[in-house]
């Protein structure tokens, strides 16, 4: 059996790391760990029931409920049975998603009572500007990194167990005091929530602000799912947390309003949250009169 455990967050990120020639076993956690229902820490039975729920919704039936749920259910598991290894390798970026779900694995890791747990988290990379995160990186330099990782301290423990409760009460509160912590002791999670605070819905419009670059990029004449995209990531600040599954739900979330701020126009009444379910390059997507603003 391998000795060493990596966990990282993304499918990309992960087939990298395996090609990376680093010796152990690579395990890819997927969720979206700032949104949706959850208790803080461990999960009970009925969250994870809840969660699958939210996240067939945020994939728009993409991804059966079923199939997410024995998805969660193994991650837990393979967490519950980490300590076989004699070492694990956390690997993750600076932006929101990873960072909600480091602090979350963090706070699992601790209620299971492993320590012994090295931390590799990546801001930056020379020669990649904008760097927005680790699936840019190929198999060799994802493996110039690895002398970087640090034994996660019992601070940051402390501090995670605190972030993950926040991402899962959503305690405003919270969040805005972790915001403003300059001496973090994982100091990726202040610039993190920052950015979630962000997404919250914006009292004059209710947009939040992925919302509003999607808008202002519509409103700009973007018609298509590929230039909606490249203008959002152009306009949106790094490191970009969100994907396209995110992002074309937020253009959904436009169209379904009332009144709606855009009309989609494709083989299906909205942007597919999934590959496979509809030719994206058959949607066309134009912004409708905000009657609020006339």
């Amino acid at each position: 059996m391998s000795t060493t455990l990596h966990i990282t967050s993304g499918d990309i990120a992960g087939s990298n790391l395996v090609k990376s020639g680093l010796t152990g076993e690579v395990f890819v956690w997927h969720d979206i760990l700032y949104d949706g229902p959850r208790n803080p820490g461990w999960p009970t039975d009925d969250t994870l029931i809840a969660r699958a729920w939210f996240l067939g919704q945020a994939t728009r039936g993409g991804l059966d409920r079923e199939h997410i749920l024995r998805t969660l259910q193994n991650q837990y598991r393979k967490i519950a049975a980490a300590g076989e290894y004699e070492q694990i390798v956390l690997w993750f970026d600076a932006c929101l998603f990873d960072q909600s779900m480091l602090v979350h694995l963090l706070a699992c890791l601790l209620h299971q009572g492993l320590r012994q747990v090295e931390l590799l988290c990546v801001d930056a990379f020379p020669g990649i500007v904008p760097f927005n995160g680790l699936g840019q990186l190929g198999p060799s330099q994802l493996a110039s990194l690895y002398g970087q990782r640090r034994p996660v301290t019992d601070d940051q423990f402390s501090f995670a167990v605190l972030a993950d409760r926040a991402f899962a009460t959503q305690d405003q509160k919270l969040f805005a005091k972790l915001s403003d912590n300059a001496t973090a002791p994982l100091p990726w999670i202040p610039p993190a929530v920052a950015r979630w605070l962000c997404e919250q819905p914006d009292p004059a419009s209710g947009l939040g602000r992925l919302e509003s670059l999607a808008l202002q990029a519509i409103r700009g004449g973007c018609a298509t799912p590929a230039e909606i995209f490249s203008a959002v990531a152009a306009a949106d600040a790094p490191p970009q947390y969100w994907g396209d599954i995110t992002l074309w739900a937020k253009i959904n979330g436009l169209a379904d309003r009332e009144p709606p701020l855009v009309r989609i126009d494709g083989p299906i009444p909205r942007l597919p949250q999934w590959e496979g379910l509809a030719d994206l390059q058959r949607f066309r997507i134009t912004s409708l009169p905000d009657k609020a603003e006339a």
